[in-house]
């Protein structure tokens, strides 16, 4: 029977719609077959990854599946708002989500650990933990102590959780995930802790609300910065470890903002890391701080031959693979096209013989 209109209602649209890609990228992560001296990931917005290794030890990072700006409202934000409190603006930012959703939360399997770098709900998100926790009984939740306090709040068994701090390292089967110092000033000035808000604080001890991590497989290494800044200690990451692969949180940081790293940052967090492989991610998530990473590219060329850069920026698309170290002369991501098999039967549509 076919469809009629009055059947249509909002819940019927948003059940068959969304998430827009369903289980699609669910379906591709699970079959993937990583290669022996391989390590695969996938963006899924933001600073989410998906990590799989060559054993199908699989990491879920930073998944954030919440919304931006939805109403005009009253126009302004809300009484401490973390932007107001950092720039002392009182009209609404206009921070709309850009991008589907690629993944389905609901639908994951054979998650062995959700890690999750700072506090921020862009990455400390309530719908992954709860999808984790139900259909990965045997995963852990890894992430500093104000992060895993938050998914105790939110009912994640304690059992389930490890709080790590730089130095710290985890097992997760054949992946040694290495917490190291973040840089994120963001963070530290818009920590919603009520006992140091009510003493007009700010907090110092950055160790408890932001950590990046080093994830270690057989097949590279692959270093998440989460929402930091620049920092010259970059640099000491670099000598202390090896650095496949570095992933920043790239963005046209609005007038009077700064809270994303520019495209010469990334750059300078590249070389001091000693990485292979740069890759900007989170400019597209939000439509107030969106850039285009070929700026970083542009600039790459520029002065790649006179500062002896090693490394390359790779510019990915949401939803896309990259492994390593296959992709790692790679520039830049593309989507399967299909038709390959193109005119391998007979097509219904005449074409005319000057065609």
């Amino acid at each position: 029977m076919s469809e009629n209109i009055h059947d249509i209602t909002k819940e019927k649209w948003v059940n068959s719609v969304f998430p827009e890609w369903g289980t699609w990228l669910n379906e591709e992560i699970e079959s993937e077959d990583v290669k022996k001296d391989t390590v695969s990931m996938w963006w899924l917005g933001c600073t989410g990854i998906w990590i799989k290794s060559h054993e199908s030890t699989n990491i879920l990072c930073d998944l954030w599946c919440g919304s931006g700006k939805r109403t005009h409202g009253t126009g302004m934000m809300k009484k401490g708002h973390q932007m107001m409190r950092m720039s002392g603006v009182q009209k609404m930012q206009p921070n709309l989500r850009t991008q589907p959703f690629v993944l389905d939360p609901f639908e994951i399997k054979n998650v062995d650990a959700l890690v999750v770098t700072h506090i921020h709900s862009d990455h400390l998100d309530i719908n992954t933990a709860a999808a984790v926790n139900k259909n990965c009984p045997d995963a852990k939740f890894i992430g500093p102590k104000e992060v895993v306090e938050t998914w105790l709040g939110w009912g994640i068994p304690k059992e389930k959780t490890i709080v790590v701090k730089p130095g710290n390292k985890v097992k997760v089967k054949d992946i040694e995930v290495v917490a190291l110092e973040a840089f994120d000033r963001t963070a530290l000035v818009t920590w919603d802790n009520p006992e140091e808000t009510l003493r007009g604080k700010v907090p110092q001890d950055m160790d408890l609300i932001a950590v990046n991590y080093l994830f270690c497989t057989s097949g590279g290494n692959i270093y998440h910065a989460g929402d930091s800044h620049y920092c010259n200690k970059f640099a000491e990451h670099g000598n202390q470890y090896k650095v496949d692969v570095c992933l920043g949180a790239y963005g046209e940081n609005p007038r009077g903002i700064t809270d994303k790293v520019t495209s010469v940052d990334m750059l300078r967090m590249a070389e001091a890391l000693n990485t292979n492989v740069v890759i900007p991610v989170h400019y597209d998530i939000w439509s107030n701080f969106m850039a285009d990473p070929k700026e970083i590219t542009e600039i790459w060329k520029m002065k790649k031959d006179r500062l002896k850069y090693d490394f390359k920026p790779y510019i990915w698309q949401v939803g896309g693979k990259f492994t390593y170290p296959t992709n790692k002369d790679d520039m830049e991501f593309n989507f399967y096209r299909g038709f390959d098999d193109a005119f391998s039967v007979e097509n219904d549509t005449p074409f005319p013989s000057f065609l």
